[in-house]
């Protein structure tokens, strides 16, 4: 899968969505997605993309969230897509692109979530759905693979836990009312009770 049905009727009816999704497809080209047992990058940005068209995101937010990685996973700059996108795309994607020259992972991850909640509403949206998209994923690769997953991850699935619960906490206290802030609380739980039965089950 790399459209959706919402997606596919963005792109017919809006150039911006349409030039959007193909520089995701280009940037996100050939790129598989970490924890998710082997799918293709750009399946992510879609789904995000995806479940903000569903909650009526204005074009602007549906573009930025299908260019949302292209900064920290491919050769395209911040610049270009400003050039390419408008400044309020351009603003969008820079305030989800993690600062890469914070080498510890906590740190950026910290810096990066004040950022986010600094550019305001529709970035927390991304961000959101981002992270929603992103336990979901993992989820679905962990009831296939189980503990598995964690040798897909950059970093280990504990410490992925907990900068997801960092997130939600942020979330809570910036964007309570947001569809999606109790969406990935009951995902979250869900991704606990997950582990827990792995866990109790390895131990029967």
């Amino acid at each position: 899968m790399s459209s959706t049905p919402g997606i596919d009727a963005a792109v017919e009816r809006s150039d911006l969505v349409r030039d959007a999704m193909e520089l995701a497809r280009q940037a996100h080209a050939g790129q598989l997605r970490r924890g998710s047992d082997g799918r293709p990058y750009i399946e992510h940005p879609v789904a995000v993309a995806e479940l903000l068209l569903e909650h009526r995101y204005r074009d602007e937010v549906v573009a930025a969230a299908l260019l949302h990685d292209v900064v920290e996973k491919s050769e395209t700059g911040a610049v270009e897509v400003r050039e390419r996108f408008g400044d309020t795309v351009g603003d969008l994607v820079e305030a989800l692109t993690e600062d890469e020259t914070i080498p510890a992972y906590e740190e950026r991850k910290d810096e990066h979530r004040w950022r986010v909640a600094k550019t305001g509403p529709e970035a927390l949206a991304i961000f959101a759905a981002d992270k929603l998209t992103n336990v979901m994923m993992l989820r679905e690769a962990y009831a296939l693979i189980d503990e598995s997953v964690s040798e897909e991850l950059a970093v280990s699935l504990d410490l992925k836990i907990y900068v997801w619960e960092a997130d939600l906490e942020m979330l809570f206290d910036e964007a309570p009312d947001m569809e999606f802030t109790d969406q990935l609380a009951d995902e979250m739980v869900g991704l606990w009770g997950d582990r827990f039965r792995a866990v109790r089950s390895s131990t029967d």
